[in-house]
């Protein structure tokens, strides 16, 4: 049964937070011992005023919630699992203490009730969570309402708001490898496996409204409905020079020398076509986000990691990380210098990985380094899948 005392608080809590005077309420001293503490505060989401928790986890995570003012039952709920809380507000400051033999004393809770009962609360500062973020994009970008990420009016849309966050973050990604492109001239790009091509759009406004930039860009996709409906696109906002094309990836060929290859989850083995694409063509920068990684969950082949390997799950985790890190070596091999980013919050996708790659200059693929890569290349390879034949 839960004692008085967390009803109490709990209740007092719900009460602070829909006058707005709430300042903090922290928990410490937790039931659970992966938590370490949780701090609540008034926080305005959607228009909304609720009361968000931030739990700090013995693993240095932080678990995130957002609780409705007057939900005092998920109060209650949370309240219950720590053993000490200290509720701070606008009007006076209460603590809930529960002893190792399962005493539990609220201090101050009875004064702090009767100042919010008897005067009107001054309001504690409330932090937004919709605070306009300094993204590349605003909205109101002609392809962003085309493309039905925004509406006429320049707002995006509820449902596509994880979309403009990652079109956005794709372009800081973009943004941060501009060193390494030619700063004159035109810039060739190409978006291999292009899909709807929300990137290329992207790109392509970025390059040349943003940064005034001249730019031939094509995209390649094997849908040709979709190829068809980026070209009509294409044509309605202007850019002139931007086309897309209907065609397997391996069989293209750009007789110019391409600057930037990019690529937004090609599926499987897809990947592999766009890198090796890209490598062949030597382009200066390199951005692939992969998508499933299949064909290493069917080949790997490595008495060392069996022990992973033989739970489903974990093997396909396994195989994911395993793929990417070979697909950098590669690259590596190619003379490249690689890393893995985020693209977004694993909690919107977990298809977040970001594949960079930027061409190392005077790099001579016959030197003593080359050929270390390559070695260390192969024999990655060989760890996992044996001589197994494989895309990556």
């Amino acid at each position: 049964m839960t004692s008085d005392a967390y009803v109490k608080i709990a209740e007092l809590i719900s009460a602070s937070g829909k006058r707005g005077a709430l300042k903090k309420a922290v928990f410490s001293k937790p039931e659970d011992k992966a938590n370490v503490k949780c701090t609540l505060t008034l926080r305005l989401v959607g228009g909304k005023t609720v009361l968000q928790a931030e739990t700090l986890r013995a693993d240095n995570k932080a678990l995130h919630e957002n609780i409705a003012t007057d939900d005092v039952e998920r109060l209650l709920q949370m309240t219950s699992a720590w053993a000490q809380i200290n509720l701070i507000t606008t009007q006076g400051e209460c603590e809930l203490r529960s002893s190792k033999k399962g005493k539990v004393t609220l201090i101050g809770g009875d004064k702090l009730a009767r100042a919010m009962e008897q005067n009107d609360a001054p309001c504690a500062k409330i932090e937004s969570n919709n605070r306009e973020k300094n993204y590349i994009l605003s909205g109101s970008e002609p392809f962003l309402k085309l493309l039905d990420v925004s509406d006429e009016n320049g707002r995006v849309r509820d449902k596509r708001q994880s979309k403009f966050r990652q079109i956005n973050r794709f372009l800081e990604l973009i943004r941060d490898c501009i060193g390494h492109l030619p700063s004159e001239g035109t810039l060739r790009i190409c978006d291999l496996c292009c899909g709807k091509s929300y990137l290329s759009f992207a790109a392509y406004h970025y390059f040349t409204e943003v940064l005034g930039r001249d730019v031939k860009m094509t995209g390649v996709d094997l849908k040709p409905d979709v190829v068809a409906y980026c070209n009509e696109v294409a044509k309605k906002l202007g850019f002139d020079g931007l086309e897309f094309l209907h065609g397997d990836v391996n069989k293209y060929e750009c007789d110019e020398h391409v600057h930037l290859v990019i690529s937004l989850h090609a599926c499987d083995i897809a990947t592999d076509f766009v890198l090796n694409k890209a490598t062949q063509w030597q382009a200066d920068v390199i951005l692939s986000t992969p998508c499933c990684h299949h064909e290493m969950n069917h080949t790997i082949e490595c008495e060392a990691l069996s022990f992973i390997a033989e739970h489903s799950m974990l093997r396909q985790k396994l195989c994911d990380a395993a793929t990417d890190a070979l697909r950098l070596k590669r690259l590596e091999a190619c003379g490249y210098s690689v890393c893995a980013l985020e693209l977004i919050d694993p909690e919107e996708t977990p298809k977040n990985i970001m594949l960079r790659a930027l061409k190392r200059r005077n790099f001579d693929i016959s030197s003593p380094e080359a050929k270390r890569l390559q070695e260390e290349y192969l024999t990655a390879k060989a760890f996992l899948v044996g001589d197994k034949k494989v895309s990556f």
